[in-house]
């Protein structure tokens, strides 16, 4: 087993852990980035409405990331945690391969897992004719023919959103609660189809969406169908640390954190998903390096105290 002690931890080498690796060791921390290589956004062509970057494909973008936050001096480590405690110095992080890690401070970046809902073939088409954001792929399917699953009140919500990228969307209400009249007159004001009942499965053609097929048997061609996962966060180490989730009104639960990313744990931070389940890539980044700057300045201000500290014993001890 190794030891190795860092100024900083992050768990999670996404967006947001790679931006605030990259801001913490430009103002020369010592700092680690273990990430267990689970993206999120890996079954995707592509990451949109990032600034000199647009469409690049998620892995190209981590790689990149990595180089950069590396080539200030940041340590990236493949590995997963499994454990987390506090010392009297910050914190110590057990790895999966029996390593441990010690910091002074934490940042919690290890994103979210989408719970898709149970129809047969929304897995398998997830990220490429099966989505959920308009902003981060909707412009790849605008005018075209999207159809909605309808699992939840959020449903409603995207249905209003893609009608502004095709004139021909219909809502398959499937398991959604009922549509207030108020509601239906919006949908039909903005041409969208409506179609009650179950849907049964994806029918798919050449690794494409080609129906949504209704458990009566009813087929409806549909080019892209757009859903409503359910948000998990990696929370696992938060609560370990005794941390407690907060309810998010859309549904799933968070890690709560201040604007610069701080938690109710002192020492623990996060950003990206975990703290923001809308969070898009530019989002990410922008909190990692928000939270990444917090963190430098709080370590900054401990410093500060130990040196007028130090110089306190030392003046004492010469008298």
């Amino acid at each position: 087993m190794s030891t190795n002690h860092f100024d900083v931890a992050i768990v999670g080498g996404g967006p947001a852990g790679l931006s605030a690796a990259t801001t913490l060791a430009r103002s020369l921390r010592s700092v680690i980035v273990i990430d267990a290589g689970e993206p999120r956004n890996a079954p995707a062509d592509g990451a949109h409405n990032v600034l000199g970057n647009e469409g690049i494909r998620p892995t190209e973008l981590l790689e990149k990331g990595r180089a950069e936050a590396h080539g200030y001096g940041a340590e990236i480590r493949s590995g997963t945690v499994i454990g987390a405690a506090r010392t009297d110095t910050g914190f110590t992080l057990d790895l999966a391969d029996g390593d441990t890690v010690t910091a002074r401070r934490v940042l919690l970046a290890a994103g979210l897992v989408d719970e898709l809902p149970d129809v047969p073939g929304v897995r398998e088409l997830w990220g490429s004719t099966v989505l959920h954001c308009p902003y981060c792929h909707g412009y790849e399917v605008r005018g075209r023919r999207i159809g909605v699953l309808g699992t939840n009140p959020m449903s409603l919500h995207q249905t209003l959103l893609f009608s502004q990228l095709s004139d021909d969307v219909t809502l398959f209400t499937h398991t959604m609660p009922p549509v207030e009249p108020a509601e239906l007159e919006q949908l039909s004001a903005l041409g969208v189809t409506i179609v009650d009942g179950p849907v049964d499965h994806l029918d798919i053609a050449d690794d494409a969406l080609r129906a949504v097929v209704l458990g009566d048997g009813t087929t409806v061609e549909r080019d892209a169908l757009v859903v409503a996962p359910r948000f998990v966060v990696r929370s696992e180490l938060y609560t370990r640390l005794g941390g407690t989730l907060s309810d998010h009104p859309m549904g799933g639960q968070f890690i709560a954190a201040d604007p610069m990313g701080a938690t109710d744990i002192p020492g623990v931070w996060a950003a990206g998903n975990v703290a923001n389940l809308g969070a898009t890539v530019s989002v990410s980044m922008g909190a990692g390096v928000t939270a990444g700057g917090a963190i430098n300045m709080d370590l900054v201000a401990e410093d500060a105290r130990r040196a007028v500290d130090a110089r306190g014993v030392g003046a004492t001890a010469a008298v």
